[in-house]
């Protein structure tokens, strides 16, 4: 029996490009934008957490979120980079994906230029997306990562 997609392949890779947008401001609005932003790309109930072997940090809710992100301290300047962004919907309003990152973090940064450093970390998140009132947003974000280090001072 062969099963009939309900989205057309314009609708699914739209779907996808607003998801990959998702993934990608993200990372925006936590090194060029308001951290506390981040909030809003995630639904009313959404979640982000590291669990083990990570710290076991969750925040559920936007105003947890809002919280969580906006308590960045401004002497804490990161880059991230986003590859291999897998986007799969699995349902008209719904949505998944895994996507890699490398982050290049510093403390104690004052404005001025600081010499590159080798990445901080190197994982992957898994995210669950679901479309409300036309816009995709995430449902749950989880943070994966196998390469760690500490994040350096400046003039360390």
């Amino acid at each position: 029996m062969n099963s009939v997609d309900p989205l057309s392949p314009l609708d699914r890779l739209l779907a996808e490009r607003a998801c990959e947008r998702v993934v990608l401001d993200f990372v925006h609005r936590l090194d060029l934008g308001e951290p506390s932003s981040v909030a809003e790309l995630f639904t009313e109930d959404g979640i982000w957490e590291w669990p083990p072997p990570g710290d076991g940090r969750r925040s559920e809710g936007r105003e947890a979120l809002r919280a969580y992100f906006g308590a960045r301290p401004p002497d804490k300047l990161s880059r991230r980079i986003m590859s291999n962004i897998r986007v799969t919907v699995t349902a008209p309003d719904t949505a998944e994906s895994t996507s890699y990152f490398t982050t290049y973090r510093i403390e104690g940064w004052s404005g001025a230029m600081v010499p590159a450093g080798p990445p901080v970390q190197v994982g992957h998140y898994q995210d669950t997306f679901r479309r409300v009132d036309g816009h995709w947003l995430l449902t749950s974000r989880t943070l994966h990562l196998p390469f760690a280090g500490p994040t350096p001072r400046v003039g360390d």
